[in-house]
């Protein structure tokens, strides 16, 4: 091609991205812009946590006291199933999927996503899937019961006529996942601008890279366990059950091959989160940087490797069990690294303490308390006692919440200006923090004891002895949730009266991002920008 055709065709590219978004409703139904794609699913998962955890309360209201107060056990076993469900695939997930659609293309140079129609289908799958599993609750039989890992032979044999419903609900949203993650791909690998080489990308950039990776391998493994399921149901196969030569301890295998590194899916964009949100407030560039991709990469590997490990009670040969302990407790080396990291980044920086850093902090600490307890979940004959109790229960949450969810937090406070174009009230925001880190802890803390004293989880009704920890569990989370209303307030204030932010609202951050104006532009790079050394890899 002649460079007088090049520049012709350039021309055209620049005049294509001088219009603003179209008008109206039309613009998020059809947009392909990668801004607004995020702006959708960060709002959907927004609308989704405020869902489960209308779920959660019901479930906390309930175990308030000993006895049944106000729903029967069947309704109570839907209400932790959907909550699950929606929390893991409606609220953590598309979170952390429209931070990458708002934040790679800015971080990487890029124009947009690869691949900008596919992204907008995957966005407006969700919604339907979503609202299909959330039908089932009012379809005659009641919706799923069985819990959120759905183990055969409740899932198949026992399950309510809805179960067909929630099968079609779990392939759109595997699909969804599974287009996001190949524009995530594309996009990084094809779209960096000149001179950002792999070891010079942001944290944020690496861990969705190999978050991508993780999606791609595993959702197709959950689309097979829900297939079969599907086939058990309708067409009486016996893949899970007994009585035909099946085996239901293959479901388990099955989905905890998906189930665990799901379980980092959810938990990897947040250590890019905090990699980034902690040298900005320290002010110093984020301490061993090569180790926390080669720490990401190694977790991302290993997870594959550990899955039994939530199936000790199964009936495991020895030597699975000693395989699965030993690789399981090796994950807690490339944790160690990052948290490690974290905390050297923080060693003699020039810290101050802005809502998004409080999250930060609050995530190190008490993700830290979460991989601790699962240390203790590791060892074979110690899990025979922790098994199916409250323990494993205060464990995921204290992984999910304070670390996948605070993250999240850390992310929206710290890049709002760049969104917005507006700073958040520093005030509401760190009361929203305060609100959120008491009612987690008196949530899930107490949790661990009851299940050191034998409360099994998923339980309508439990003995006396347990009343006072169930009491405390339940106000701490009608103060959690009453905080993640306020936030919304605290967000829609920022939007509104917010002041005016600067290019780089925060003098510590580094990263291209932080090159453009805020709000950034509707078209971020018409050209590509100049990576210098102080932008790269922040």
């Amino acid at each position: 091609m002649s460079e007088a055709t090049l520049d012709q065709v350039t021309d055209h590219h620049d005049d294509h991205h001088d219009h603003g978004p179209a008008k109206g409703l039309s613009r998020w139904l059809f947009t392909t812009n990668h801004k607004d794609i995020g702006t959708l699913y960060l709002w959907f998962s927004f609308l989704m946590l405020m869902v489960g955890g209308l779920l959660a309360l019901i479930i906390r209201t309930e175990l308030f006291q000993p006895g049944l107060q106000f729903i029967n056990p069947e309704f109570f076993n839907q209400m932790t199933t959907n909550h699950g469900l929606i929390m893991v695939f409606g609220a953590i997930m598309p979170a952390f999927v429209g931070l990458a659609n708002w934040l790679l293309p800015m971080q990487v140079g890029a124009p947009d996503m690869a691949l900008p129609r596919m992204n907008n289908l995957s966005f407006w799958i969700l919604p339907f899937a979503f609202g299909m599993m959330i039908a089932t609750l009012f379809m005659e039989g009641g919706g799923p019961n069985f819990g959120w890992t759905f183990y055969a032979p409740l899932s198949t044999t026992y399950a309510p006529d809805s179960v067909t419903y929630f099968i079609f609900a779990v392939h759109m949203m595997g699909a969804s996942s599974i287009m996001g993650s190949i524009n995530i791909i594309a996009t990084i690998l094809n779209m960096r601008a000149p001179g950002m080489t792999l070891m010079k990308m942001p944290m944020f950039v690496w861990t969705w890279l190999i978050t991508a990776y993780l999606l791609l391998a595993v959702m197709p493994v959950l689309a097979g366990a829900v297939t079969m399921m599907l086939f058990d149901i309708h067409f009486d196969t016996s893949f899970f059950n007994a009585a035909g030569g099946g085996d239901p301890v293959l479901f388990q295998h099955i989905f905890w091959f998906f189930g665990h590194p799901e379980v980092y899916i959810m938990i990897l964009p947040a250590f890019g989160v905090i990699s980034h949100v902690i040298p900005a407030f320290a002010r110093k560039q984020l301490f061993g940087y090569d180790s926390m991709v080669y720490a990401v990469a190694s977790i991302a590997f290993l997870s594959f490797i550990v899955w039994a490990h939530h199936m000790f009670t199964v009936g495991m040969p020895l030597a699975g069990q000693l395989f699965f302990m030993y690789s399981t407790m090796l994950i807690a080396v490339p944790t160690g690294v990052k948290v490690f990291n974290w905390i050297s980044t923080m060693w003699r920086g020039s810290m101050t303490f802005e809502t998004p850093m409080l999250f930060a902090i609050a995530f190190v600490v008490l993700f830290t308390i979460g991989g601790f307890s699962g240390l203790m979940l590791a060892i074979t004959p110690a899990d025979y006692q922790y098994h199916d109790t409250y323990f494993v229960v205060a464990h995921f949450h204290y992984v999910l919440v304070p670390g996948a969810l605070f993250s999240i937090y850390a992310a929206v406070y710290f890049w709002f200006p760049k969104w917005t174009g507006r700073m958040y009230n520093e005030s509401l925001g760190k009361l929203h923090f305060w609100l959120s880190f008491i009612g987690v802890n008196i949530t899930f803390f107490p949790q661990h004891f009851s299940g050191l004293a034998g409360m099994p989880r998923r339980i309508p009704d439990y003995a006396l002895q347990f009343a006072d920890f169930n009491m405390l569990s339940s106000i701490g989370a009608f103060i959690f949730g009453f905080a993640q209303v306020f936030f919304l307030y605290v967000l829609i204030h920022g939007i509104r009266a917010g002041k005016k932010a600067e290019a780089r609202a925060w003098d510590g951050a580094h990263g291209l991002e932080w090159t453009l104006p805020s709000p950034a532009p509707y078209h971020s790079f018409t050209h590509p920008p100049v990576v210098t050394e102080e932008e790269a890899h922040t």
